[in-house]
């Protein structure tokens, strides 16, 4: 590995280094990058720096930590390219897994890029430090939780980032996830198959769809199934791979179901699940798997979880005083 250039500071918290990967061979280089950069990308998003390749020489902009980080996950990755050796997104995955980067991003802080997020019919911005820190886990974790009650922005800011995904070509689809579990309402009653009865559920998640990509576009990419709705239970056996998967209302999963929804998770994938822990609609003495969960993969690496409270509801006021009045009652301190 040779440095072109030392650090250099570009502001007070990033900077840029540049390494020449030696030799320069095309075909190894091509490998490196993947098809249309998706491995410069995948490192890009789990890492939050910014790579710009120009030949043999690559550029990296972040703080000092991750554009360390990233010029010897390239220099290891060009390495194992040798011998005419294919590259592929599990290859790229495996080996920041191994690097211990989520371990390393934690003691860097939290990526300096804007938690902005960009989407075709405009920009969205997280509201205060619970959205912020919500949408940065997202950027940096492939599982992530958002747990808090109704209205603090949770569902909407995973579709969000959903669709930044899609459009940066950061996955292939999105698969929006529901359990079939009736609040009390039959499925049976409404018309359809399984699929058409839990549409109305998936609501919330159609409508920020449509503000976020238009009305045609969600029809189209429905029909190509780049978008698909899903009840939790057709996810049993699939093993889903590059992929932004939303599981909405999880609170309503049991053990199992948890535990089987979070094993499909493959390589390239993000997925975010997202529940409200006072608002489960199980049969009485099911426990719900979204608590179970937070037991059992409490401090895991590359598992975020993100907890809001009433503070964080952005509805009406009322809203906000309603949940505070619910868990006093439920407490017993009101």
């Amino acid at each position: 590995m040779r440095f072109r250039a030392a650090l250099k500071t570009e502001s007070d918290s990033t900077e840029s280094c540049t390494l020449v990967l030696e030799p320069a061979d095309n075909h190894r280089l091509t490998s490196l990058c993947g098809q249309l950069n998706q491995h410069l990308k995948q490192i890009e998003q789990r890492l939050g720096v910014q790579i710009s390749p120009r030949g043999n020489v690559f550029s990296v902009s972040g703080t000092a930590v991750t554009a360390q980080a990233t010029l010897a996950v390239l220099q290891q990755l060009y390495n194992e390219t040798a011998g005419k050796k294919e590259l592929t997104p599990e290859t790229v995955h495996l080996t920041l897994q191994n690097a211990n980067i989520d371990t390393l991003t934690a003691n860097a802080g939290a990526p300096q890029e804007s938690a902005a997020i960009r989407t075709k019919k405009g920009v969205i911005k997280p509201r205060g430090g619970t959205q912020i820190d919500y949408v940065r886990a997202i950027q940096r974790h492939d599982i992530n939780f958002g747990i808090g009650p109704a209205g603090t922005g949770k569902t909407y800011l995973a579709v969000a980032c959903a669709v930044e995904a899609l459009q940066n070509d950061k996955v292939e689809r999105l698969l929006l996830v529901r359990p079939a579990v009736e609040a009390g309402e039959k499925l049976g009653f409404l018309p359809g198959d399984l699929a058409q009865k839990i549409d109305p559920y998936l609501r919330p998640l159609y409508d920020a769809l449509y503000e976020m990509l238009g009305f045609e576009t969600v029809g189209k990419l429905l029909e190509r199934q780049i978008i698909e709705v899903a009840p939790l239970a057709y996810m049993r056996g699939r093993t889903l791979n590059n992929a932004f998967i939303i599981l909405d209302e999880s609170q309503n999963t049991t053990e199992s179901q948890m535990k089987m929804f979070l094993t499909r998770i493959g390589f390239g994938s993000t997925a975010v699940i997202t529940g409200d822990a006072t608002q489960i609609d199980l049969p009485r003495g099911t426990r719900s798997g979204l608590l179970h969960a937070c037991e059992v993969l409490h401090g895991i690496d590359g598992i975020s979880f993100t907890r809001f409270t009433s503070r964080d509801v952005v509805r009406h006021p009322l809203v906000q005083r309603i949940v505070d009045a619910y868990d006093q009652h439920e407490n017993g301190t009101r």
